[in-house]
């Protein structure tokens, strides 16, 4: 077995020491602004994906917008860490950018005639584009954070590092808000240029301040190591998404084949990585129990931070009725908490010396915030959700720049761009795998609630009503019917509901009296009418044209002709069976009964008594049609407030069915949150070196 570098490289500089402030500060605001870059592009596509693809007409690969920057960007976070170490930051990082930008401008251009039939089509060259812009991303999200080691000495790292863990924050409210407006007001590519000029601005200020930010390390590139990483993430990204989204069963060939493939490229990563004299991951990190141990915490909490967001959205949509774009800016709330614990906390760390205390006082805030939102129900009104996601960012705010700044203190200066990068890695697996189980649980968790709360609406109900509210929920338990789980659907609120019904009534009501063609046409196409019976909605499609009036004016028409003929053929027998029709009033019936043969043998015996019969027939319609119309009204009035009642258990039994499973997800993210803490809990804790009293640091500068 090779053994790695253990002593510092020769020709190493202490930037930290050699650099100005000024400069620092231009310098890190070049690399603020092409993280932001990154983590704004993870949430600015998302309100523009529903006109991409409806534009590009790819609905087929709506999910892959997302999933290819995502594959690109995990998979080559440790690649990025290690080439910044052998070669410099700056170049890395300029490379990252580049290729960012190249890939933004590309995903603008997606679907332009002059690409042609690229890649088989628009939406296809945007999901290639997206892949190559994760391709630059990984670079940004992974070096940026070594740099701060790199410019700063360990004293001011932490309250630099909160900088960056609250641009995450701001990104997350920012993005969703430019990108609707982007999409409305200007054009979904702008979602993408937008990344052009930032990315410039960042670009000229890297490339005009910052120095090569080299380790000194002189290796030979494992490129082994990075295929091998490469073969096991894309798969393991891949299985998880698609048995998370449900494109695949989890036991799919297709889903155990990647698991598979990952778990084999694992073991030879491992191998491999044990000979090679500078690998990529090096093994002998896992020997620091700084290093180990924030590992598998920074796992946990990358599963617990992107759930707290995603699953928060849901309920916000499915329970609080909130449209998906307001769903977006109403986590608003827990940015501020994360923004305020990541500055706050790194502030801290850096005038008392000590970060660890600030990382378990965050993951205990963090599980008190996830267990309040366990306790969210079908009921709880917005301002104590509020209270609730400002309580989780709190403590999950010190997580994103303490946990680097633990790192960088306990690893050699050479092994801080593999180290950082490597516990970004970790976070992002964390993301994935618990985004894919917590789904996992939603699935599952939604259509038992479902049953169950279909079941206890149908108790509290009687009739037909009752029937068809439990017939629903032994079609979801049974699996027939798929329940309610489109996690982007914003459901009616029952106000809404029971005003779409009052209008439903008026049409039914002027349809039934009048025969308003245009009442008779909203009536039938109204899609409430799909919450009935069958038997009320044959009913209520089935309104005649005209109205009831019309339809019994029209019976009273047919009886008379009937009898006309009877009558003109002379045949006693045919006016006798004429004169049984129940159109008829009794008492017609019985004149009709009592006419002598005779007095149908002359033409105008007959025309009298067909004269006597419409002017009787006459008088009979009006009260005959008030009649009907009355009870054809009631009954499908009737019809309506079962439909009425039906419609709002439904959505009752939906909103609580799913504020019941996402209460369950926070109550397993309370134990993720503890195994959090106690893998914080064995960390060493290392001190960080502090000036002396009235000591600032150096203002040395050197030539870039």
């Amino acid at each position: 077995m090779t053994v790695p570098h253990t002593t510092e490289p020769a020709g190493r500089i202490d930037y930290a020491k050699t650099l100005d402030l000024p400069t620092k500060r231009l310098i890190l605001l070049g690399v603020l602004l092409g993280l932001f870059l990154s983590a704004l592009d993870q949430t600015i596509v998302s309100t523009a994906l529903p006109r991409i693809t409806q534009e590009l007409q790819g609905l087929s690969l709506y999910s892959w917008v997302t999933t290819a920057y995502l594959l690109t960007n995990t998979a080559l976070v440790p690649i990025y860490g290690k080439l910044s170490d052998l070669y410099g930051r700056k170049p890395i990082l300029m490379v990252g950018i580049i290729v960012f930008l190249l890939g933004s401008a590309l995903c603008g251009l997606s679907g332009e005639p002059f690409l042609g039939n690229l890649f088989g089509g628009g939406m296809m060259q945007l999901v290639v584009f997206r892949g190559l812009q994760g391709v630059g991303a990984a670079a940004l999200g992974s070096v940026a954070f070594a740099i701060i080691a790199d410019l700063f000495e360990p004293v001011d790292r932490p309250r630099y590092q909160g900088l960056f863990g609250a641009v995450f924050g701001l990104s997350s409210v920012i993005g969703p808000l430019l990108g609707g407006f982007l999409t409305d007001q200007v054009s979904w590519r702008w979602v993408f240029y937008v990344n052009l000029p930032i990315g410039l601005i960042a670009l000229a200020f890297i490339a005009s301040k910052m120095p090569r930010l080299a380790s000194g390390l002189q290796a030979r590139v494992d490129w082994l190591g990075a295929l091998l990483i490469l073969v096991f993430a894309v798969p393991l990204l891949l299985a998880l998404t698609w048995g998370a989204d449900g494109n695949y069963a989890w036991t799919s060939p297709t889903v155990l084949g990647l698991f598979a493939l990952s778990a084999a490229s694992l073991m030879a990563f491992l191998f491999a990585e044990s000979r090679h004299e500078s690998p990529i991951l090096p093994l002998t990190l896992f020997q620091n129990p700084t290093f180990a141990w924030s590992a598998l915490a920074r796992f946990m909490i990358g599963a617990g931070f992107l759930g707290a967001i995603l699953f928060l959205s849901l309920y916000l949509v499915r329970v609080q009725g909130v449209s998906a774009t307001k769903a977006g800016t109403a986590t608003i709330p827990l940015t501020v908490g994360l923004i305020i614990g990541a500055i706050g906390s790194g502030q801290l760390a850096s005038r008392l010396g000590r970060y660890k205390i600030f990382m378990l006082i965050g993951l205990i805030t963090a599980a008190l915030g996830f267990f309040a939102l366990s306790t969210l129900n079908a009921d709880s009104s917005y301002s104590s959700v509020v209270i609730r996601m400002v309580l989780l960012g709190l403590g999950l705010g010190p997580a994103l720049p303490l946990y680097t700044t633990a790192v960088q203190l306990a690893v050699k200066p050479w092994e801080i761009g593999v180290a950082t990068s490597a516990g970004q890695f970790f976070q992002q697996m964390g993301s994935t795998i618990g985004t894919a189980i917590f789904g996992a649980v939603l699935t599952a968790g939604v259509s038992s609630n479902l049953a169950a709360q279909f079941a206890a609406q149908a108790a509290s109900q009687q009739g037909t009503v009752a029937a068809q509210l439990q017939k629903i929920g032994e079609d979801i338990k049974s699996g027939r019917a798929g329940g309610t789980n489109d996690r982007s659907a914003t459901p009616e609120k029952p106000e809404d509901i029971k005003a779409r019904f009052a209008t439903l009534r008026e049409n039914l009501t002027r349809a039934v009296q009048t025969g308003d063609a245009a009442a008779l046409s909203a009536v039938k196409n109204d899609r409430f009418i799909q919450s009935l019976p069958e038997k009320a909605r044959t009913q209520l499609t089935s309104i005649p044209g005209g109205g009831v009036p019309a339809q019994v004016k029209a019976s009273f028409n047919q009886t008379y002709a009937s009898i006309e003929r009877a009558m003109n053929s002379g045949d006693a027998a045919q006016v006798q069976a004429a004169a049984a029709s129940p159109q008829l009033p009794q008492v017609l019936r019985a004149t009709l009964a009592r006419i002598p043969a005779a007095a149908l043998a002359s033409p105008q015996g007959r025309a009298q008594i067909l004269a006597g019969l419409r002017q009787g027939l006459a008088q009979a319609e009006g009260p005959a049609a008030e009649q009907a119309t009355r009870q054809a009204l009631s009954g499908a009035l009737s019809s309506v407030n079962d439909g009425e009642k039906i419609t709002l258990a439904s959505a009752r039994a939906a909103k609580v069915a799913f504020a019941d499973t996402i209460s369950s997800i926070y109550r397993y993210s309370v134990a993720v949150a503890i195994l959090a803490f106690l893998a914080t809990l064995m960390m060493p804790n290392l001190e960080i070196p502090r000036r002396a009293r009235g000591e600032r640091a150096a203002p040395a500068h050197v030539e870039i």
